[in-house]
């Protein structure tokens, strides 16, 4: 199993915006062989931002990278920006690639 994430430094007073981003486009994940499941994540909140992570899984990491050269991860990525032109983070997003080594769940867990 292959993690994917990406961490976003989102300015204070934009977060309503970047979750309505992330809301309103279509992903395409859904038609990719080896996707497992998705998350975005909402994190602390600093001085000047707040922190967001989305989170892919993947059967592999091979099942990811396959991901990232399909047209299907290049429409979902056009569709990624914000309507009034001015940038919702502050830098770029940092990725963070991770193979699990280790995995464990409640039988009767919640979802």
């Amino acid at each position: 199993m292959f993690i994917a994430m990406n961490r976003f430094q989102v300015k204070i007073g934009s977060e309503a915006a970047f979750e309505n981003v992330w809301r309103s486009r279509e992903s395409y994940l859904s038609n990719m062989a080896g996707f497992v499941e998705f998350h975005l994540l909402k994190g602390p909140v600093a001085e000047d931002h707040t922190l967001y992570s989305s989170h892919t899984v993947w059967v592999d990491k091979a099942a990811f990278e396959a991901w990232t050269k399909s047209e299907e991860f290049r429409r979902a990525h056009a569709r990624a920006d914000n309507k009034t032109g001015e940038s919702l983070y502050l830098g770029h997003p940092k990725f963070e690639g991770f193979e699990v080594i280790l995995s464990e769940r409640k039988s009767s867990a919640a979802a």
